[in-house]
C-alpha cells in the first residue's frame, strides 16, 4: 500500500500542530497549511488523498472545492454539503450525525456541534445542514475528539462523553461565535479526557482570551484532567503510558 499523505488547513498553530503530531506517529505522511493558498501549493506539489470538512462556513471551506479539482481528493462533509458539492462535479464522501467511515485504517466518526452551517461561499447562501465534530480513532486506540465551531451542550457527556471516551479533546473558549472558557470547562468536564487543548481563541480581537482562565475552571471541575496550553512553535505528544489510571 502506498504511503498515506493526510493535508490539514488550519490557522489554529495549536490544532494543527497536535493533529499533524498525532498522525506522524502513526506513520502517515502530512502536510501543512494555513490558509487555500498555501494549500493549493501543497496540494498541487503532493495530492493529498482526503479532505476533512467540518461546516459551510467560508472560513472552514477555504479553497476545499480548488483542492479537490486540482488532486482528485474526495471532500468527506455532512450529507447536504456533500450534495452541493456533487452538483459542482466534486468528487465526496456524505456522512451524517453518528456516522463513521474507515479510510486508510483512520476511522472518522462524525458527531454533533452546536453552530451554523450554512454555504457561504458562493453569491446566494444555501443551507449546508448541520456543524459537526469529528472523532478520529487511530490504528493504536487513541481517539483526539475535534469539537468544532460549537456551543455546550448535554450530548457531550451523556453521548460523546460516556460512550466514545475520547482520549484527548480540543474544545473552543474564544467566547461571542463558540463556547467561553467556563462552558468550556464544564464540556471538560463532561467530556472526561486525559487531556483537554483550548481552541479558537486569540486569532482576532472578538475571540480574546487568557487560557489560564479555562484552565483554572477546568482544575475545579475535574483536576484529573491535563490541560496543554500551547504556544506557537511548540508541540504535543499524547503518550499514553503517561496517562493510566
Amino acid at each position: 500500500m502506498s504511503e498515506m499523505v493526510v493535508l490539514i488547513i488550519e490557522d489554529d498553530i495549536h490544532i494543527k500542530r497536535l493533529i499533524s503530531t498525532t498522525l506522524i506517529a502513526s506513520g502517515y505522511k502530512v502536510l501543512l497549511a494555513k490558509d487555500g493558498k498555501e494549500a493549493i501549493l501543497e496540494a498541487t506539489t503532493h495530492n493529498p488523498d482526503i479532505i476533512l470538512l467540518t461546516h459551510g462556513h467560508s472560513d472552514h471551506f477555504g479553497d476545499a472545492l480548488e483542492i479537490s479539482n486540482s488532486t482528485n481528493a474526495p471532500i468527506a462533509c455532512i450529507h447536504e454539503i456533500s450534495l452541493f458539492l456533487a452538483k459542482q462535479g466534486i468528487r465526496n464522501i456524505g456522512v451524517n450525525i453518528g456516522g463513521s467511515f474507515i479510510f486508510r485504517n483512520i476511522k472518522f466518526t462524525m458527531l454533533d456541534a452546536k453552530h451554523s452551517s450554512d454555504i457561504d461561499i458562493v453569491e446566494e447562501t444555501v443551507p449546508g445542514g448541520s456543524a459537526a465534530s469529528f472523532l478520529i480513532t487511530f490504528e493504536n486506540g487513541t481517539k483526539i475528539f475535534h469539537a468544532g465551531d460549537t456551543g455546550l451542550f448535554s450530548d457531550m457527556k451523556t453521548i460523546i462523553g460516556d460512550i466514545y471516551k475520547p482520549d484527548v479533546a480540543l474544545i473552543p473558549i474564544g467566547d461571542k461565535f463558540t463556547m467561553g472558557p467556563f462552558d468550556a470547562a464544564l464540556a471538560s468536564m463532561w467530556l472526561n479526557p486525559k487531556v483537554v487543548i483550548p481552541m479558537h481563541y486569540n486569532t482576532f480581537p472578538p475571540i480574546e482570551q487568557d487560557p489560564a482562565i479555562f484552565a483554572n475552571f477546568v482544575s475545579q471541575f475535574n483536576p484529573n484532567i491535563d490541560v496543554v496550553v500551547m504556544n506557537p512553535d511548540e508541540y504535543f505528544k499524547y503518550n499514553p503510558e503517561d496517562y493510566q489510571d
